[in-house]
C-alpha cells in the first residue's frame, strides 16, 4: 500500500509510537549491476586525500535517453563507467563499459564535472584528482579520448569540485576548478584526536590554494584566465561550487563553499572578470559570524519565490546553513527559522542537493554524511567515520522535517558518504540519488513514491543549454523556476534535465532563459510527461 505524502507527514508529526517504515528510496546498486567499491588505499599515515574522496556523475554519454554512471576511484584501481541499458532493454540494468570507452583512469581521483565543451552534441568528462586533472573528450561513438594536454586543463594541484559554465556568454563552455590546500605526502603533518591517537588533520594545518578559471577558446583549447578574471583575489580551501545568478542580471555567478574559511560569491562583471561579494551579500559566514567547514553546496528555490537560495553542509556540531535570498545580492541565514540547523547539527555533510522527491511542488533536501575525524562512539572500529544520510522534507516552503527514520532501509545505512548526484535514472518521472561512499560501495537510491504524483521532465536541446533557467507557467500561481545544471553537491555531476511536479495544476507553458540571455516561451500539451525544447523553436518572450 502506498501512503500519500500528507499521510506520511501526519504520522511523523503526531505523538505516539514511531510509524512503520515506508520505502521512499530503495537501494538497488548491486541488483542493477552497479558493482563498485571505493578504495582510498589507506596508507596508515593519515594522508588527508584518503578521507576526502570521492564523487560520482550521471552522464548520458551515448545520447540514448537514459543516464549512465561514472564513478571515481583511487589508483592503482581505475575509475569506472557503467552504461544504462534501460533504453532499449526496458529495464534498469548497468553494464561496465570502462575499458571499451577508454575512461579507466588510474589516478588518485576526487571529483567529476560534465559538459559539452566543444558543442558537438556529446557530453564530455573532466576528472579532478590529487594530482593532474584529466579531460576526456566524448567522440560520439562510445569512446572517449584524453585531450588534457592539447586542451591545457591539467591542473597539477589537489583539485576538488569543478563546473562547466559559459561565464563570458560567447557560446562555449568554460571551466572553473576548485583547489583545496597545499598538502603533499612529503609535507604531511601529524595530527591527533583528543585522546592522543593519530587522526586526520583539518585544512587549517595547511595553506589554501586559489581556484582556476579556464576560458574556452573555441578550438579545443582553453586558456588560464584566473589572474586576469580576478578569481585569484580571494582564496580558501574550496570544496563545493554551484552556478547561480545572485544579482539577477542574467549572467552566471559562482558560489564556493570553503572548508573552515569564509565562503566566496564571485559576481560576474560581464567583462570577463569577477568581483568577490560573499561578505557584502551575507553568504560568507553563518548568522553567528562563523566561517564553517563548508563542503557540499546546492542552489535552488526552496520557497518558490522565483529566486535561488543557497545551501551549504558543514561539520558535526556546526549544522548546515541555508542562505535564503531576499533580493539581488541579499541573503539571510534561515537555518534556524526553517529548522535545518538542529536537524543537521550532529552530522558532517558532504554531498547535498535539492530534489522534489515526492513531487509535491516544493524542493526537499538530501544530505550524504560521513565524518572526517574519529567519532567517539565508534572508537576501536576499523574505519570510525560512519554516519547515516538525511532526507529532509520541505513542508510548506517555510519549515523542514527530518523523515529519514521513516523512509525505509536505504536511509538507515550508516557509511562514510561523500559525493551525491541527483537525476531520474529510470525515467519514471521522479528524482533518484547516486551516492559515493569513501572506502565503501556506491549506492543507488531509487525513488519509490515520487511518480505517484504527476510530473513533467524538461530536456533542453541546443548547442549550449547548461545552466539555463526553466520556468513552469501555472495558471493562478506564480511561475515555478528551476535551473538545468549539473554542477553542485560535492565532487559530483547531476542530471541536467529539469523535473517539475504538475499535480492539480493547469499549465500554460514553459519559459526558457538560455545562458546567453535569449528568452522564449513554449506551449505544453495537457498530460505531457516529458518534453525536449529546442532553442529558437519557441516564441520569443
Amino acid at each position: 500500500m502506498k501512503l500519500t505524502l500528507s499521510a506520511v507527514l501526519l504520522l511523523c508529526s503526531c505523538a505516539g509510537p514511531r510509524p512503520a517504515s515506508i520505502v521512499v528510496f530503495q537501494e538497488a546498486a548491486s541488483q542493477t549491476g552497479l558493482t563498485f567499491v571505493h578504495n582510498p588505499q589507506l596508507s596508515g599515515e593519515f594522508f588527508m586525500p584518503e578521507i576526502m574522496g570521492a564523487g560520482v556523475a550521471w552522464i548520458d554519454y551515448d545520447n540514448d535517453g537514459d543516464l549512465d554512471v561514472y564513478l571515481i576511484q583511487a589508483k592503482p584501481q581505475t575509475n569506472q563507467l557503467f552504461r544504462n541499458e534501460l533504453i532499449p532493454a526496458g529495464r534498469l540494468q548497468f553494464t561496465d563499459v570502462t575499458k571499451a570507452a577508454g575512461v579507466g583512469l588510474a589516478a588518485y581521483g576526487m571529483g567529476v564535472a560534465t559538459g559539452d565543451y566543444d558543442n558537438d552534441g556529446f557530453v564530455d568528462l573532466y576528472i579532478t584528482n590529487f594530482g593532474p586533472n584529466v579531460l576526456f573528450h566524448n567522440n560520439g561513438n562510445g569512446v572517449f579520448t584524453d585531450v588534457t594536454a592539447q586542451a591545457g586543463v591539467g591542473d597539477p594541484r589537489w583539485s576538488t569540485s569543478a563546473a562547466f559554465l559559459d561565464y563570458d556568454r560567447d557560446g562555449d563552455l568554460d571551466l572553473f576548478v576548485l583547489n583545496y590546500i597545499d598538502f603533499t605526502p612529503t609535507n604531511n603533518k601529524a595530527c591527533f584526536a583528543p585522546s592522543g591517537e593519530r587522526d586526520y588533520c583539518t585544512p587549517k594545518a595547511y595553506n589554501p590554494v586559489n581556484a582556476t578559471l579556464y576560458r574556452n577558446e573555441g578550438n579545443g583549447k582553453f586558456s588560464d584566465v584566473s589572474a586576469r578574471s580576478g578569481i585569484t583575489a580571494a582564496r580558501g580551501p574550496g570544496l563545493g561550487v554551484t552556478i547561480t545568478d545572485a544579482n539577477e542580471d542574467g549572467w552566471p555567478d559562482l558560489f564556493v563553499a570553503n572548508d573552515t574559511a569564509a565562503n566566496l560569491l564571485w559576481i560576474n562583471r560581464k567583462d570577463g572578470s569577477f568581483r568577490e561579494q560573499g561578505l557584502a551579500s551575507g553568504v560568507a559566514y553563518s548568522e553567528d559570524g562563523l566561517a564553517k567547514a563548508g563542503m557540499g553546496v546546492a542552489a535552488g528555490d526552496y520557497n518558490n519565490d522565483g529566486d535561488e537560495d543557497l545551501f551549504v553542509v558543514n561539520l558535526t556540531r556546526e549544522g548546515a546553513t541555508l542562505f535564503r535570498r531576499d533580493g539581488p545580492l541579499l541573503f539571510q541565514d534561515a537555518s534556524l527559522a526553517t529548522g535545518l540547523r538542529p536537524m543537521t547539527f550532529s552530522y558532517t555533510g558532504f554531498g547535498a542537493g535539492w530534489l522534489d522527491y515526492d513531487n509535491d511542488g516544493f524542493l526537499d533536501l538530501f544530505i550524504a554524511n560521513g565524518a572526517v575525524t574519529i567519532i567517539e562512539q565508534l572508537r576501536g572500529q576499523p574505519y570510525p567515520f560512519q554516519q547515516p544520510n538525511l532526507l529532509l522534507h520541505n513542508q510548506d516552503g517555510k519549515k523542514f522535517s527530518d523523515v529519514s527514520a521513516s523512509a525505509g532501509p536505504a536511509l538507515q545505512l550508516s557509511e562514510v558518504s561523500r559525493g551525491a548526484a541527483f537525476g531520474d535514472v529510470d525515467n519514471d518521472g521522479d528524482s533518484d540519488i547516486l551516492v559515493a561512499n569513501n572506502n565503501g560501495p556506491a549506492r543507488l537510491l531509487l525513488n519509490q513514491i515520487g511518480n505517484r504524483n504527476p510530473s513533467i521532465t524538461v530536456q533542453l536541446s541546443a548547442g549550449l543549454s547548461l545552466n539555463a533557467r526553466v520556468g513552469l507557467i501555472r495558471k493562478g500561481s506564480p511561475t515555478l523556476w528551476r535551473r538545468a545544471h549539473s554542477a553542485s553537491s560535492y565532487l559530483s555531476a547531476s542530471d541536467p534535465r529539469v523535473l517539475f511536479a504538475t499535480g492539480g495544476l493547469s499549465l500554460e507553458g514553459l519559459l526558457v532563459e538560455w545562458p546567453d540571455g535569449y528568452r522564449e516561451r513554449f506551449p505544453v500539451k495537457a498530460g505531457s510527461k516529458a518534453v525536449t525544447l529546442r532553442r529558437g523553436a519557441g516564441q520569443r518572450n
